[in-house]
C-alpha cells in the first residue's frame, strides 16, 4: 500500500511537473520523466492523478491558488490605489523569482494553449484577476483618487498587461533578456527602481499624481 504523499512532496511534484510542461510543451512532457526528477514511481503519480492531463490542471491551480493569495494580500493592505499597487508590483517580483515554474508554465499556455482549450483556460485564470483590478479602480475614480472619465475594465486589462510582462521578464529567458537590454545587465538586482518607474507609469495614465 502506498503512503500518502505529504505536502512537501505534492509541492515538489507539481513544481517539476510545472517545469516539465513549460519547458516541453503539454504534448512533449511525459509522466515518466516526471516522476524520475521528483524520485516517485509513476504508480504514485497515477495514485493522485488520473493522467497527464489532470496533473497539468493540478499544476494551473496551485499557480492560480499562489497568485490569489499575494491578490488577497494586496487587496487586505488597505491604503490608497498606488500604494496598492506599489504592494502587488513588490509581490509579483517576489512570486516570479521564488516560482519561475508557474510562470513559465502560464507563458507556454499563452503561447501554445491548454489541453482545456485556449478560452476555457483563460477564462479560469485571468476572471478573478480581472475582477478584483476592475473593482480596485472603480472605488478610486468613484472617490477621487483618479481621474473620473476612465473605464476601469479597459484600465485593468492594461494595468494587468504590464505585470504579466513583468512576471515574464524575471523568469522566461526571452524576456529576461530584453528586460536587460532596458535596465541593464544587472537588471535583476533593480526591484525598486522598476517599482518605481512602473507606478509612476501607472500613476499618470490614471491621473493619481494629481490627486
Amino acid at each position: 500500500m502506498l503512503k500518502p504523499l505529504t505536502k512537501e512532496q505534492t509541492d515538489r511534484i507539481l513544481s517539476i511537473a510545472a517545469e516539465e510542461f513549460a519547458d516541453k510543451g503539454f504534448a512533449g512532457t511525459a509522466i515518466g520523466s516526471i516522476a524520475k526528477k521528483a524520485e516517485v514511481s509513476v504508480g504514485v503519480i497515477y495514485k493522485y492523478y488520473s493522467g497527464k492531463e489532470d496533473l497539468f490542471n493540478a499544476c494551473v491551480r496551485k499557480s492560480l491558488e499562489s497568485m490569489e493569495e499575494v491578490l488577497d494580500m494586496t487587496g487586505n493592505d488597505g491604503g490608497s490605489l498606488m500604494d496598492m499597487i506599489g504592494n502587488l508590483i513588490s509581490r509579483v517580483q517576489k512570486f516570479a523569482r521564488e516560482y519561475p515554474e508557474y510562470i513559465r508554465l502560464y507563458h507556454q499556455i499563452t503561447v501554445s494553449g491548454s489541453p482545456a482549450g485556449k478560452t476555457q483556460t483563460a477564462e479560469l485564470i485571468e476572471s478573478s484577476t480581472a475582477r478584483i483590478y476592475e473593482d480596485f479602480i472603480k472605488r478610486a475614480s468613484e472617490t477621487g483618487e483618479i481621474r473620473n472619465d476612465i473605464d476601469p475594465a479597459a484600465f485593468a486589462f492594461l494595468i494587468d498587461d504590464l505585470l504579466m510582462m513583468l512576471h515574464f521578464s524575471y523568469a522566461c529567458d526571452y524576456y529576461k533578456d530584453r528586460f536587460r537590454i532596458y535596465f541593464g545587465e544587472d537588471a535583476d538586482n533593480k526591484d525598486e527602481a522598476v517599482r518605481e518607474q512602473m507606478l509612476k507609469f501607472i500613476g499618470a495614465a490614471l491621473g493619481a499624481e494629481n490627486r
